[in-house]
């Protein structure tokens, strides 16, 4: 090795304590601690993000993917060492896992930057994880392989199958409106989710699997194949030789991160109907690579990309089906002339040889062929107006269309704790038409932009039978939601938007077809709201003050400016 060859294994990144060969020595020492022959300590290291935890149902199979992993990277002549990062599972959280996920990332690029490896596996799944580990690889810029978790199965329940969480919803939205009793309710609690794996719809975690193998960070079965299948665990493996492949020829994230591989991304997220949140990561994703992803670019490929998956929210299917009917490569087969096929992957391979190289296979009853869409055009809309003058979303195809054209008086909730204790009230007053709003959720706000956009509908209206209604939010919602909801309205009014200024009986318009969502509310009086309006205080401390200081706004990822390339 010459003077000036990179350094590999432990030699790389080494300490300094100004006297560079006593700290190389002193690492293989305390590595030798751990019972490693030197044989082992001079071969290059793949780091593997470990984030299981016992908060986290998502990641219950990560200790056996990491074993496999190890198998794969100890076979191709590699030293596999595994670390623990911080790991987010939406239910376990408070006040919710989006609150933490630049945490996450930030904690995952400090140690892919600080410890000694040539290349990386992240091992992840759950919702916020993917992303965030996405983020910190784009950071760090070395080469990193995506190993997904992997979606559960499906579970027959009385005659129907039922996974985690759009059934969830559904039936909990029957027994609000009492067409379910509190003993089913239960039965149904212990049949949602049966098997490890995250949601088994295409909720966000599926949605962020589709999106990390289209831009290359993993083989496109890898997206698709049940958590508890034999697949995942030789697609781990893969991983891990993948990863020594890597060290002698380097593909770095930079590489993969690219204008034409995003748009790539967006193009699958639109046909697979996948999650509103996705919008969100992909931004802060394209973001750390110096891209920015604005909506009226999403919106622009929405009206030539349609919607070709089958599955829950939007459609009848489960993630399970969608890999039996063919998975990523069926998919992209459809798509290929709308696809930069030039984008590469790990191995170097373009996007047409990885869609040449896929099983020639596909279930119509699942991937649709593009004469015969489930909709003529893309899952999400990019709305702007009055109301949100940097934009908001709304995911088209799992809304009602006979609300896409609508106009009414609006009910506005103050924050959760006001949805909470009124929306249920025999004494609130509203009606099927109303517009319900929720303000005082975003990523500035102390509830940190939580997957509460999909607000109830109030249960004496669910008891007349009501199962939609337009609501509007500055918060998110769950990728296994449905119903006509606008979400991510930036500014948020924690950061003094006009949603900050919105009152009950004020009216409110959404146009699907124009593209807007507006308050019609003379000028002057929202200029003396403005004048009365005052910011909330700042957090004391810690990573609720860090957060305060440096969020973005959702259509630029919900990031921290510190952490963009350009540090604002």
């Amino acid at each position: 090795m010459t003077a000036n060859a990179p350094k590999r294994g432990l030699a790389n990144k080494s300490s300094n304590y100004g006297d560079r060969e006593f700290a190389l020595y002193l690492r293989r020492s305390f590595a030798a601690s751990m019972g490693y022959s030197r044989t082992m300590l001079e071969k290059p290291v793949v780091g593997i993000a470990d984030t299981a935890s016992d908060y986290n149902n998502c990641h219950r199979t990560i200790p056996e993917l990491i074993e496999a992993v190890k198998r794969g990277v100890l076979a191709a002549g590699g030293l596999p060492l595994s670390f623990p990062t911080v790991s987010l599972c939406e239910p376990s959280l408070n006040p919710c896992s989006m609150h933490y996920r630049n945490l996450m990332a930030l904690d995952t690029e400090a140690m892919l930057t600080a410890q000694p490896m040539d290349s990386v596996v992240l091992v992840g799944g759950c919702d916020k994880t993917v992303p965030a580990q996405l983020m910190a690889a784009a950071s760090a810029d070395i080469p990193a392989v995506m190993l997904v978790t992997g979606p559960m199965l499906a579970q027959r329940f009385e005659g129907e199958r039922l996974a985690a969480c759009t059934d969830c919803r559904r039936y909990w939205a029957r027994y609000r409106a009492g067409d379910v009793s509190a003993e089913k309710i239960h039965q149904v609690e212990e049949k949602l989710a049966t098997s490890a794996g995250t949601c088994g719809v295409m909720g966000t975690a599926s949605t962020m699997a589709c999106i990390a193998a289209v831009l290359g960070f993993m083989p496109l079965p890898g997206a698709s194949a049940p958590a508890v299948h034999a697949d995942r665990l030789r697609i781990a493996e893969e991983a891990g030789f993948l990863a020594v492949h890597l060290i002698e020829n380097p593909v770095k994230p930079s590489q993969l991160l690219t204008r034409n591989s995003i748009e790539n991304a967006m193009r699958v997220l639109l046909s697979i109907g996948g999650s509103t949140n996705a919008v969100v990561h992909l931004a802060a994703i394209a973001g750390r690579a110096g891209i920015d992803m604005e909506l009226g670019w999403l919106d622009r490929l929405s009206e030539e990309t349609p919607v070709l998956v089958d599955l829950k929210p939007t459609g009848d299917g489960y993630m399970e089906d969608f890999h039996a009917a063919g998975g990523m490569g069926a998919l992209l087969r459809e798509l290929r002339d709308l696809l930069h096929l030039d984008c590469i992957d790990l191995y170097g391979k373009t996007l047409a040889e990885r869609i040449d190289a896929s099983p020639a296979f596909v279930d119509r009853g699942i991937i649709r062929a593009r004469n015969t869409p489930i909709s003529p055009v893309g899952g999400l809309v990019a709305l702007r107006g009055s109301l949100a003058p940097d934009g908001a979303i709304l995911k088209r195809s799992a809304a009602t269309e006979s609300l896409f054209e609508h106009e009414a008086r609006c009910i506005v909730f103050d924050g959760l704790e006001d949805l909470a204790n009124r929306i249920d009230s025999d004494d609130l007053d509203v009606t099927p038409t109303d517009i319900l709003i929720l303000k005082g959720a975003g990523p500035l706000s102390p509830a940190g932009m939580p997957e509460a956009g999909h607000l109830p509908i109030p249960k004496k209206l669910a008891r007349q039978g009501v199962k939609d209604m337009v609501r509007m939010s500055d918060c998110r919602m769950s990728g296994t939601a449905y119903g006509t909801v606008v979400l991510h309205i930036a500014p948020e009014a924690a950061a003094g938007g006009p949603l900050a200024l919105v009152q009950s009986g004020d009216r409110v318009r959404l146009s699907l077809k124009e593209r807007r969502v507006d308050l019609l509310v003379p000028e002057d009086e929202m200029a003396r709201r403005r004048a009365a309006w005052t910011p909330l205080p700042k957090p004391k401390r810690g990573w609720d003050r860090l957060v305060h200081e440096q969020v973005t706004q959702a259509p630029q990822g919900a990031d921290l400016r510190f952490l963009r390339p350009d540090g604002e």
